[in-house]
């Protein structure tokens, strides 16, 4: 009896097997390490059936490894955290275009590639600006209301930030390269170098947090992390964001720069219909919601309204955003780098 038994376990359990390997998934790179988003991948799941298979690393180490992995990749969906990633991105080959009218429909044009005949290469979920914070006591806010600011003389030992290499950095360096022209943005980052009040180092949370202890005097943060600490259950973190002031820069000329976290499918992605149904999740009001208030970002799609408590009270409603279009933000980039390297950016 146990001899016949054995095959038809071995049976049993072959079956067991191929239905596992049935099971619907969405093999996931996320450049989004945000302890928040863990319940936007459950929603999706439990309203879907469709199981998460995730890979964290950053934005530059996605885009590498879908290259080094060719078309051997089993990534599905991609989420970076920066515009110019995405461009770069879609320039380089790795996304597979996506026709869908609900994503066409939900996301406005500025928020996402331009569709060609196969459809869009990727689109942008969620949107943070890049602002300043500054010592309240120490520092007077017209001191501070531009990006140009941050290199000019007076503000001499102030300024804290993160290395100017970072993404939201080069982004914004960028964005500021294409203002200013290459020869006045490079006079630019020397002036902040020289106005550093220590080498660059840590996170935005970091920036926020020298300024509060009287460190910096000023420092560049995105919103959502000084959002964060507006919203914390800690009241020391409350108290870090009740010492410093925020500046939403250039109001009075181009505009804030914004930058924009956002997806695509991969190119080579052996879940083609499963990845459009996670993108498409990300457009609806229930996710974008999630954005703005789990992650503390500006949804973009259209029609969504949200009543995220700090970033109205940083904002007093609408502010001036810049408009330069995401691919020349990213097309400057390497030049951005070595004027780093040359003034000593690190």
């Amino acid at each position: 009896m146990m001899k016949k038994a054995l095959p038809l376990a071995c049976a049993l359990l072959a079956l067991a097997g191929a239905a596992s390997a049935q099971e619907p998934v969405l093999n996931l790179y996320s450049a989004r390490h945000y302890v928040t988003d863990e319940a936007l991948y459950n929603n999706f799941t439990q309203a879907t059936g469709i199981k998460i298979n995730r890979v964290d690393a950053d934005d530059a180490g996605i885009l590498a490894r879908l290259k080094a992995e060719g078309t051997a990749s089993p990534a599905d969906v991609i989420l970076l955290v920066d515009g110019a990633r995405l461009v770069k991105g879609e320039a380089d080959g790795l996304f597979r275009p996506v026709q869908s009218k609900l994503l066409d429909d939900a996301i406005p044009a500025q928020f996402r590639a331009k569709a060609g005949p196969e459809g869009t290469p990727w689109f942008g979920f969620s949107t943070r600006a890049r602002v300043i914070v500054y010592d309240k006591l120490k520092v007077k806010r017209d001191d501070v209301d531009t990006y140009e600011a941050l290199g000019d003389p007076k503000n001499k030992g102030r300024l804290c930030i993160r290395s100017g290499s970072h993404p939201y950095n080069l982004s914004l360096f960028g964005a500021v390269t294409e203002h200013l022209g290459a020869a006045k943005a490079e006079t630019w980052l020397k002036g902040m170098v020289d106005n550093m009040a220590r080498a660059p180092k840590g996170g935005d949370t970091d920036q926020i947090k020298g300024v509060a202890s009287g460190e910096c005097g000023i420092a560049v943060t995105n919103t959502y992390y000084l959002a964060r600490l507006m919203r914390s259950t800690n009241a020391d973190d409350r108290a870090v964001a009740e010492k410093v002031g925020v500046v939403f820069p250039n109001q009075s000329s181009w505009g804030t720069h914004v930058n924009i976290a956002g997806g695509a499918m991969a190119r080579n992605a052996p879940h083609q219909a499963n990845a459009i149904k996670f993108l498409e999740y990300l457009a609806s009001p229930a996710a974008q919601n999630y954005f703005a208030n789990g992650n503390n970002e500006w949804p973009t799609a259209k029609g969504v309204k949200t009543d995220n408590p700090a970033l109205q009270a940083m904002t007093g409603g609408e502010f001036k955003t810049e408009t330069i279009p995401l691919a020349t933000i990213g097309a400057n980039q390497v030049k951005v780098q070595q004027m780093l390297d040359r003034v000593g950016f690190k």
